[in-house]
């Protein structure tokens, strides 16, 4: 069985090189790495992924920049294997990734993603742990043995504040493409929106112990710049509205309260609050303040 390792790239070259190469220091060798560069002004970086002489690496020049939620859907579309990553091109994996995923998928066959346990670093690749982390970390479920968790259970988990790293994730491709991917409207959120699809329409998480991936957290990233002037958020609330209804229809109840609460990203709100304000950032702080104390959607 084989794990297709599906990298959209736009970023550092020298992260893509890092992240690359711990690809290609997996114990299993049953993987295949597919960039898909999203035109990155640079030709370097491909021209270095196309010259590795790998014939389990290839490397794809997009015509035109279709923007992170755009890349995603085409990672999707070059999915040739039973299960996939769409890992960042930023991020590492230790040696036993892939090990552990076809172990997980052996064990737990069936099972629609497999979350494992993630180390976060810095720019530098140092051990880091900021705030987001600290609460993703306390809101994880804490279990020291594989679990398969699923229903409401895990929706009202999730939207209570969303513990799961999205890149570090081995998904089902059939459980993917069923849930018709990622939505367009989406590009902060698009993972939690993924995930909430495949568990409402009866998918199943399996919950893995073991530390097998690292996330990068860095200013750069998509959800640190937006997180700093508020955009993010309108999107969330826009979303958070849009599931609670949902799940409202379902009969979910206690995870429509939870999407309709969402006190996590509430409280993430507020800590980025101060740096608006010191930074004269009107439009920022009036999206901050709408999302920490109302809940009517943005359109």
């Amino acid at each position: 069985m084989t794990i297709d390792i599906m990298m959209p790239f736009y970023g550092d070259p020298e992260q893509l090189r890092a992240a690359v190469n711990s690809v290609l220091a997996q114990t299993d060798p049953e993987w295949r790495l597919v960039v898909i560069d999203d035109q990155y002004p640079d030709r370097a970086p491909g021209e270095w992924v196309q010259g590795l002489g790998d014939p389990r690496v290839q490397y794809l020049l997009n015509e035109t920049n279709l923007g992170v939620s755009g890349n995603f859907s085409r990672s999707l579309e070059l999915v040739e294997s039973e299960h996939f990553v769409l890992m960042g091109c930023d991020d590492v994996l230790e040696p036993g990734y892939i090990a552990q995923m076809r172990a997980a998928v052996q064990r737990f066959p069936g099972t629609s993603y497999y979350q494992p346990q993630v180390s976060v670093i810095s720019d530098r690749g140092e051990p880091f742990l900021p705030l987001a982390d600290r609460v993703k970390r306390w809101s994880r479920p804490r279990k020291s043995h594989p679990v398969i968790l699923q229903g409401e259970s895990l929706a009202v988990s999730l939207l209570r504040g969303n513990w799961t790293y999205f890149p570090s994730i081995c998904w089902r491709t059939d459980a993917v493409r069923a849930a018709h991917g990622f939505d367009p409207r989406y590009e902060i959120v698009l993972d939690l929106a993924l995930q909430l699809t495949i568990i409402t329409g009866g998918g199943t998480m399996a919950l893995l112990p073991e530390r097998t991936f690292q996330y990068r957290r860095h200013e750069a990233s998509v959800s640190s710049a937006t997180a700093r002037y508020g955009g993010r958020f309108d999107e969330e609330r826009r979303f958070f509205h849009d599931v609670a209804a949902q799940l409202d229809a379902m009969g979910w109840r206690r995870a429509a309260r939870a999407a309709r609460r969402h006190v996590t990203s509430r409280l993430n709100a507020a800590t980025k609050l101060p740096g608006a304000i010191r930074g004269g950032d009107r439009d920022g702080r009036s999206s901050l303040l709408r999302h920490v104390f109302t809940n009517r959607a943005v359109r």
